[in-house]
C-alpha cells in the first residue's frame, strides 16, 4: 500500500529538534516554504515563536530538551496528534565538548552523552510506536564527517558521533520491516552557529595542551565551510526518495577524506593480518 507520505509532492509532517539555530532552523523554514508541516522544538521557545508568526497553522512550536525523556515522549505524541501523522523524525539537537581526552572530566562527558546520545533515543523510542502504527515514516539524524573520523581536542564529541552512527546503523535493519526508513545525515564543515558558544561547551584546560591547542585551532580557522543555506534542496531529494541512503554525506569535502581514511585503515589491517590471523588458533 503507498502510505501519504511517499507519493511525490505530498504534504510532509516533519518533527524537528533543535529548531532553533543552525541546520534545524534552516532546514524547519525551508521545509515550512516549501509547503510542508513542521514540529519545530528548541529548550526556549521564544527562539522559535517567529516560525509560528511567519508560518501560521504549518507549525507547531513545542519546548523541549530532549535531556527529559518524558518532555521528549510528551513533545513527540502532541506533535503526531496534531497533525495527524509524523512522516520525519529528524533528530538535530547536540553540541560539542571541546578538550583533550586528559582535560574533559567524567561529568561532562556524561553530560554531552546525555544530550548528543540519550535526547536522541528518548525521541526515537517515542516516536517508534506511532510510526510503527502508521505503517511509515523516516527517522533521520544529523551526525557528523566525524562519525567515520575522528580530531584531537573534540574526541568526545567524536565519540557521541559514532555511537550515533551505530546505533542508527541497527536501528535502520531493526525498523525496515514495519516501513521505517532511517537516513543518518553527515555534514562537513558549514558555517552555522554549532561553532558559538550556545553550541559548545569547554572543559577546563591544562597548561601542558596549551600549544597543541592553539596549532589546532588555527587549523580548523582556515578550514572551508559550505553554507548552510544551500542544503535543503539536497536533504529534500533524501526525504522524497523512494528509497533514501542510510548515510549521506552533506557537502563536497567528506568523501576524500572519508577515502582517504579508510584506505589508510585497510592498509594498516591487511599489514597486520598474519599476526592477526595467527592468533585465531586453528
Amino acid at each position: 500500500m503507498t502510505q501519504q507520505n511517499d507519493i511525490p509532492g505530498a504534504v510532509k509532517v516533519w518533527f524537528i529538534t533543535g529548531a532553533s539555530r543552525g541546520f534545524g532552523r534552516v532546514w524547519a523554514d525551508a521545509a515550512l516554504k516549501r509547503g510542508d508541516k513542521v514540529a519545530a522544538t528548541a529548550r526556549n521557545l521564544a527562539s522559535i515563536a517567529d516560525l509560528k508568526e511567519k508560518y501560521g497553522e504549518n507549525v507547531l512550536t513545542l519546548q523541549l530538551d530532549v535531556t527529559k525523556a518524558a518532555q521528549a515522549k510528551a513533545a513527540v505524541e502532541q506533535a503526531h496528534a496534531h497533525f495527524g501523522r509524523l512522516d520525519i523524525v529528524l533528530n538535530n539537537a547536540g553540541y560539542s565538548l571541546v578538550g583533550t581526552i586528559e582535560e574533559a572530566n567524567a561529568d561532562e562527558v556524561r553530560a554531552l552523552y546525555e544530550t548528543n546520545i540519550f535526547g536522541t533515543l528518548a525521541v526515537i523510542q517515542a516516536a517508534l510506536p506511532l510510526l510503527r502504527k502508521q505503517g511509515s515514516g523516516h527517522i533521520m539524524g544529523t551526525s557528523s564527517g566525524l562519525g567515520h573520523v575522528t580530531m584531537p581536542v573534540i574526541g568526545y564529541y567524536c565519540s557521541s558521533k559514532w555511537a550515533f552512527e551505530a546505533i542508527h546503523e541497527s536501528l535502520a535493519a531493526e525498523v525496515k520491516p514495519f516501513g521505517i526508513k532511517v537516513t543518518i545525515i553527515e555534514p562537513g564543515a558549514y558555517a552555522t552557529e554549532f561553532g558559538s558558544q550556545d553550541s559548545l561547551k569547554f572543559a577546563v584546560g591544562m597548561d601542558i595542551y596549551g600549544d597543541f591547542k592553539a596549532q589546532f585551532f588555527d587549523g580548523l580557522r582556515g578550514m572551508e565551510r559550505g553554507n548552510p543555506d544551500a542544503t535543503p534542496q539536497a536533504l529534500f531529494q533524501v526525504v522524497d526518495a523512494e528509497n533514501p541512503p542510510l548515510r549521506f554525506n552533506l557537502g563536497s569535502n567528506n568523501l576524500a577524506w572519508l577515502r582517504a581514511t579508510y584506505a589508510e585503515r585497510l592498509a594498516l589491517w591487511e599489514q597486520w593480518q598474519p599476526v592477526s590471523a595467527s592468533a585465531q588458533g586453528n
